[in-house]
């Protein structure tokens, strides 16, 4: 999408150097000075307007890749919590006394924490 100040900006450097040229061919050092004046506001307000427009693409395609980055990671997540599972899954069924010991004193600190005395 084109910003307007690229537009107007793009109008004024047109007109500025059309009445830069006229002032030239008449003679008139006033229009020819005030041309190219007009010229160089619309350059700079065309700029400004570009300047709009990069902003503008960068924070979409910013906002793109922050939701495309977000969904990865969901997808991600799900994966790890699977495996984390099935590592914890594993290590239970190989040590099941020392799995069964471990829920006990955790068991017993939250016991602790919550009956504090």
């Amino acid at each position: 999408m084109v910003d307007t100040d690229r537009i107007v900006g793009t109008a004024k450097d047109l007109g500025g150097r059309v009445q830069g040229a006229l002032g030239d061919a008449l003679g008139s050092h006033g229009d020819s000075v005030e041309g190219r004046f007009r010229e160089a506001q619309g350059r700079a307000q065309d700029a400004y307007g570009q300047a709009k427009d990069t902003a503008r693409d960068l924070a979409d395609n910013v906002s793109d890749y922050a939701g495309d980055a977000y969904d990865r990671l969901q997808d991600r997540g799900g994966t790890y919590f699977r495996d984390g599972t099935r590592a914890v899954e594993t290590r239970v069924e190989e040590n099941p006394f020392i799995a069964l010991m471990l829920a006990g004193a955790v068991g017993y600190g939250l016991a602790l924490l919550l009956h504090r005395r």
